[in-house]
């Protein structure tokens, strides 16, 4: 059985993406598409639409696939099998792996989409470009929520209820309010980028994308746009010192759109340290190598090893 093809799905809010690797040159990319959940039609066609993208790959490359590994928006529940912490919630309570391996009749192996994103810059990104004697390394996304994955030494860590990782939703502070996910004042409903853009609407009556709140407040001309940026850069330090002082890992990426602000490795670091249970932190944070593309990447290495 040839497993020289390693083949990732990343199953999105809007979009599913598959990529090919080739493990005999290093992991070069051999195809890569996309094509839209249409989530909005149910589970079963979301289900006949990963068929559909695959046979399509299969036809294109005259290879097909054996075994493939994929990134949900949730993660398995060990013990029923079946996805659960999803805001995308129409997959919660489904058997999703092995309704897929039912449907398509290849092997799958599945993790929470941070994981991929994690494993995917330790073993082909930043990690392995820049820091390649790092042990543990912490992923975390910021963006549309708060996610995070955790690798050790090259392994994905799942821990015993699935969800080794899951830093979005620590308590954070009571004014982030409820949480899709039942609880109140989690670290997704104050840094997120939704949780940002309503703080601002709700203090200032405008409603504005946080790429325009932290323009003015790079140009310092709107108080409330100051005041945004400065909640995100006053609480992500207290909420990443949580997962320092447990985890202490070698390296933090840092993707999603919120890691692209440039601030947050300044001003928001610039306390880090009164947070830590440490006389000093050597903790390093990066950019990830492949951006958005991590999370596909990370998929296909699922069967890396």
């Amino acid at each position: 059985m040839n497993h020289r093809f390693l083949w990732g799905i990343d199953l999105g809010g809007t979009k599913i993406e598959a990529v090919v690797l080739d493990s005999s040159t290093n992991f070069s990319i051999i195809h890569r598409q996309r094509i839209e959940t249409e989530a909005h039609l149910g589970y079963e066609k979301v289900l006949e639409n990963i068929k559909l993208l695959i046979s399509s790959i299969e036809h294109q490359l005259g290879h097909r696939a054996i075994r493939i590994g994929i990134g949900t928006p949730g993660s398995i529940n060990p013990y029923t099998g079946k996805l659960r912490n999803c805001n995308s919630v129409y997959l919660n309570g489904h058997k999703f792996h092995d309704d897929l391996e039912k449907k398509l009749g290849v092997e799958f192996r599945m993790t929470n989409d941070a994981n991929c994103f994690a494993l995917s810059e330790y073993k082909l990104g930043v990690i392995n470009q820049s820091y390649p004697d790092a042990g543990v390394v912490f992923g975390v996304i910021m963006g549309t929520g708060v996610g995070a994955g955790l690798v050790v030494n090259g392994q994905i860590i799942n821990g015993k209820n699935g969800i080794g990782g899951e830093w979005g939703h620590n308590f954070l502070d009571h004014s982030g309010g409820q949480c899709y996910c039942g609880k109140s004042g989690c670290v997704e409903t104050i840094i997120s980028g939704p949780s940002l853009e309503r703080y601002y609407q709700e203090n200032s009556g405008n409603k504005l994308k946080l790429i325009d709140i932290l323009a003015h407040y790079r140009a310092k001309d709107d108080s409330l746009a100051q005041e945004t940026m400065e909640r995100l850069f006053y609480y992500f330090p207290i909420a990443i010192a949580n997962v320092i002082n447990i985890i202490d890992p070698d390296v933090i990426v840092i993707g999603g759109g919120l890691g692209n602000i440039e601030e947050l490795y300044t001003n928001g670091l610039e306390k880090l340290s009164d947070y830590v249970f440490s006389d000093y932190v050597e903790t390093a944070f990066a950019k990830p190598l492949y951006g958005d593309s991590s999370g596909v990447l990370g998929a296909a290495m699922l069967w890396s090893s």
